[in-house]
């Protein structure tokens, strides 16, 4: 054993190094161009990485293929393929049950819904009134009290008697 051959122990030299291959002979074919072999990945980084969009269609299709997942490991396997993380799903499936499509829409980014000319003057009607209640109210409350006041000063009120009462 202590003489270095190979042949010790029932090992011949060609199981261990495997066939012999000729100079410019590769184990493996050719695969330049070779149609079923994806290209390698662009090795440069963005400055800014880009978020990625869902559709509605592509949330819904991953919620019903995650839901015909039976057996144990699919649905992991299934976020592994599509490259996603399972809190996303399990958004995904509380908006899909909450409102299916109409819920899975992302209303959150984006340009702000423009508001209608008539709404914006809605609005800022409705504000004017609960100003002009709130003004109203104090206005009475200041006419009761000198109201009171001038019974116990015994000092007549003429003409504000009949407007304070409508």
């Amino acid at each position: 054993m202590n003489n270095g051959s190979r042949k010790t122990a029932g090992i011949n030299e060609m199981d261990v190094t495997g066939p012999e291959l000729n100079e410019g002979e590769r184990s493996e074919p050719e695969r330049d161009g070779d149609p079923a072999t994806p290209a390698a990945p662009d090795p440069q980084v963005l400055e800014r990485p880009q978020r990625r969009r869902f559709t509605v269609e592509y949330k819904a299709r991953i919620v019903r293929e995650a839901e015909m997942c039976t057996e144990h490991g699919q649905i992991g396997a299934l976020l592994r393929r599509e490259g996603l993380y399972s809190s996303q799903l399990s958004a995904w499936r509380r908006a899909y049950r909450e409102g299916a499509l109409s819920a899975l829409r992302d209303d959150k980014r984006g340009r702000k819904r423009i508001k209608h000319p008539l709404e914006k003057e809605n609005e800022r009607l409705k504000k004017t009134n609960i100003r002009l209640e709130r003004r109203l109210s104090q206005a009475k409350a200041v006419i009761d009290v000198q109201k009171k006041l001038s019974e116990i000063l015994g000092v007549p009120l003429t003409g504000i008697e009949n407007k304070g009462d409508e």
